[in-house]
């Protein structure tokens, strides 16, 4: 009873945030600039963390979301349905990342890079054993996602770390979702029981 209370009141504060979400889309299609503020505001730390985890960088995590939200505003009046406006939203970011990473591998072919760099603290906190532990979750989480192929690992991130739902994720991605779920099956069956796991696991625990 407990556990269908708190799906009932999960489900509850969903249906409350996608009302408000299309409000404010309605808003925004209609030129309103406070709207259009807020839906930004609403979006701007979760697109942040999904930009900042593909780049690893906080500066170009900065610059990218600046460009995505530009790009959406530009593009609102173009979205038809305001309730698949978060998945329309990641479609932007994943193909705004995609050409990202496209532009950094081209020049890679006329500069030295230095090598790889080391993500940033994402919430740039100043103690350091905080720092150690946000940079060893960071090592177990990339460590449990790179043997994975491409699909699978953006499908699982944009589950598990951006917590999108199936359809939002197939919207994103321009896939089907049994597609999406497909990818999804072979990526956690390809890690049930790795170290990695394990070591994330350990440390939710802690």
């Amino acid at each position: 009873m407990v556990l269908e209370a708190e799906r009932g009141q999960q489900s509850g504060l969903r249906k409350d945030r996608d009302q408000k979400v299309s409000a404010l889309v309605d808003g925004a299609r209609s030129g309103d600039r406070t709207c259009m503020d807020e839906l930004i505001g609403f979006f701007h730390k979760e697109i942040f963390r999904m930009v900042y985890y593909r780049t690893g960088s906080r500066m170009d995590a900065e610059d990218l979301t600046q460009e995505i939200f530009f790009k959406m505003s530009e593009a609102i009046g173009k979205l038809d349905d305001p309730a698949r406006y978060r998945q329309w939203l990641y479609r932007i970011a994943v193909n705004r990342v995609k050409d990202f990473h496209r532009k950094k591998s081209l020049l890679s072919f006329f500069a030295d890079t230095g090598g790889v760099k080391e993500m940033e603290p994402i919430g740039a906190d100043p103690n350091p054993v905080n720092q150690m532990m946000e940079k060893e979750f960071w090592q177990h989480f990339h460590g449990l996602t790179r043997k994975m192929s491409r699909m699978e690992r953006e499908v699982f991130t944009l589950r598990y770390l951006d917590q999108l739902g199936i359809r939002e994720i197939a919207g994103a991605l321009k896939k089907s979702e049994s597609t999406v779920k497909t990818h999804l099956y072979r990526a956690l069956e390809k890690f049930k029981g790795s170290s990695e796991l394990r070591a994330l696991l350990k440390g939710d625990e802690s």
